[in-house]
């Protein structure tokens, strides 16, 4: 089967209408199952339920593209907004020093610990503990979740650095931080334990998304203002070696090679890079030397077509993941330029998306994409390609069963993971 086939197929519209309507028809039956289930208290009077939010009553492991019985190819696990806010009641009894600060019976204390929420996030990565990085243009800071223990770390503003307007983000497979200030016109770089330790801004004015290759030691700035991709040794003293595209077009230009506001760039284990060309709204691909191999894209609203793509990302299979911020939805292609499959759409249920920006994928096939309105980060899985040729033959296995009556065979295939690998 071809790669293309493997990867999964575009459905219809009456398709996708109807599994929306039978997906809103359960949320609506939900709520009246809540509803109806009301206990008794000891003097006969109805009990409140426990009242759940709409998130709460979903079904996530249902969340897969594409719809069944089709393999799937990405499945929804989770997502998160920020810090996990746990507040405390203060007691009935209030004293008068809570009273004097204003707090009132029943409310939270003003000295509790605030609690920090993705307002604007934009640029995301992964280290090699599986923990996720996301900066927030507007908080001033970048988050650090384990998708594990729910716990959350922060880069701040005024503490372990200075930021005015952190937009790109990305990690070395040393664990090594480069975070891009967009306003202040420079890459500061962490160590592993998120401490500042160089500042990178020669030939910058205006840095966005980042990627680094690890096997050649590059690390690749978009700069937004000059139309360019500028090419930094990874490694002290971050020289930059060379530039990719021409400056100073005043975002006017169209020719393949070069750029009108790059803003992500990606790299594949064979050292080629990918560059969301965001107002040409397309991606253009170049080898390790800079030299340009291809583009693919054009302006429109049906599938394979771009309104201001942005993250970019490449999977284990060599795949090509685009997160198209006006129209809200993530689009996978082969190395050729060919659409795969797509999943999103407008909205703010698991799944879909509203203004995404950034997009990463790590070792463990977990994609993770920030999207700006509201604050948030998805986590998904994606079936690689073996994975998915696996379940084939499972399945066409027990299709042969079920004709010729014989029995299963000791070790079957294995289906593709439903869980979020740890």
């Amino acid at each position: 089967m071809r790669k293309r086939e493997m990867l999964g197929v575009r459905e219809s519209p009456a398709r996708r209408g109807a599994q929306c309507a039978a997906l809103m028809l359960a949320f609506a039956l939900s709520f009246v199952a809540a509803g109806a289930l009301h206990a008794k208290d000891k003097k006969g009077k109805p009990a409140e339920a426990p009242k759940k939010n709409l998130l709460e009553l979903l079904d996530y492991s249902k969340i897969v593209w594409p719809n069944p019985p089709a393999i799937t190819r990405i499945r929804f696990l989770s997502q998160f907004y920020g810090e996990k806010r746990e507040s405390k009641a203060v007691e009935k009894k209030s004293g008068w020093m809570d009273r004097l600060a204003g707090a009132t019976v029943g409310n939270a204390s003003p000295n509790d610990k605030l609690f920090y929420q993705l307002v604007r996030p934009y640029g995301v990565g992964v280290d090699t503990r599986g923990r996720i990085y996301v900066v927030d243009e507007k908080v001033l800071a970048v988050f650090i979740y384990d998708p594990d223990s729910g716990q959350v770390e922060m880069i701040k503003n005024g503490e372990q650095a200075r930021f005015r307007l952190p937009t790109g983000l990305t990690l070395d497979d040393g664990d090594q931080l480069f975070v891009a200030d967009s306003a202040m016109k420079h890459v500061l770089v962490f160590d592993k334990q998120h401490k500042a330790q160089a500042s990178i801004s020669e030939g910058m004015a205006g840095p966005a998304g980042m990627a680094v290759d690890n096997e050649n030691r590059f690390l690749y700035v978009c700069d937004t203002e000059l139309d360019q991709v500028l090419v930094y040794d990874a490694d002290p003293p971050y020289q930059l070696l060379r530039k990719i595209g021409k400056a100073g077009s005043k975002h006017e230009l169209t020719t393949p090679g070069d750029f009108s506001r790059p803003t992500n760039v990606a790299v594949d284990g064979d050292g080629n890079v990918y560059v969301s060309d965001t107002f040409n709204n397309r991606v253009e691909i170049f080898d390790a030397d800079g030299n340009f191999i291809r583009t693919f894209g054009k302006a429109g609203d049906g599938p394979g077509y771009f309104a201001r793509p942005k993250g970019i990302a490449v999977d284990a299979d060599g795949h090509i993941w685009v997160a198209d911020a006006i129209q809200d939805r993530v689009q996978v292609f082969d190395s050729e330029g060919r659409l795969l499959i797509w999943m999103g759409g407008h909205g703010l249920l698991p799944g879909q998306f509203n203004t995404v920006a950034g997009i990463a994928i790590d070792n463990k096939n977990r994609v993770f994409t920030s999207e700006q309105y509201p604050g948030r980060v998805q986590i998904f899985r994606y079936v690689t390609d073996d994975e998915a040729k696996a379940e084939k033959a499972r399945r066409d296995e027990a299709q042969e069963r079920k004709k010729t009556g014989r029995p299963a065979a000791k070790e079957a295939a294995t289906s593709p993971p439903a869980a979020t690998p740890k």
